[in-house]
């Protein structure tokens, strides 16, 4: 039987816990959505473990994350204003890709090619993207690309937040 993670993503609308669940083999992982294909979004803890018990899903608590995609919204609108760390990017990629994966509908993230790959790479290595003008090993493709990626998915968020089976 497959874990259940919640997964918290902190908003300027308040904060929404989802239901992660790691992909099996070659499956990529996802996030629960319900029968219509909409994210479920719950806004309080109780809610949440009534849905899980009612199917029998056992939640693991341990390790609870948390997103503040707001931040990362700002970086993506504004990167010379803040400084975002290597770790919140690689998050948000990550799970904005998972939430890709586990939508029908809405936006697909850029096709990801070689620069995507580098900058990858690079904020997996914990080099984060500083608003300075000597930004290191970075490229503005690579900056450009990330943006690009996290708009997109920024995106893909509001529409399914819009959209979802919230409980």
């Amino acid at each position: 039987m497959a874990d259940y993670y919640p997964y918290r993503i902190a908003t300027r609308r308040g904060d929404l816990t989802l239901i992660w669940r790691p992909g099996e083999d070659d499956a990529p992982d996802e996030l629960v959505v319900d029968d219509l294909g909409r994210l479920l979004a719950f806004h309080d803890r109780k809610t949440l473990q009534e849905y899980c018990d009612r199917d029998g899903w056992e939640l693991v608590w341990e390790g609870e994350a948390t997103l503040d995609l707001d931040v990362v919204r700002q970086w993506v609108e504004h990167p010379d204003r803040d400084l975002v760390t290597a770790g919140l990017l690689l998050d948000a990629w990550n799970f904005l890709e998972d939430l890709s994966h586990s939508l029908k509908t809405g936006p697909p993230l850029p096709s990801q090619g070689p620069i995507h790959d580098s900058a990858y790479e690079k904020i997996f290595g914990g080099e984060a993207l500083e608003p300075t003008a000597d930004k290191g090993a970075w490229t503005d493709e690579e900056t450009a690309a990330v943006r690009e990626l996290l708009r997109t998915g920024l995106d893909l968020w509001d529409q399914a937040v819009h959209s979802s089976g919230s409980g």
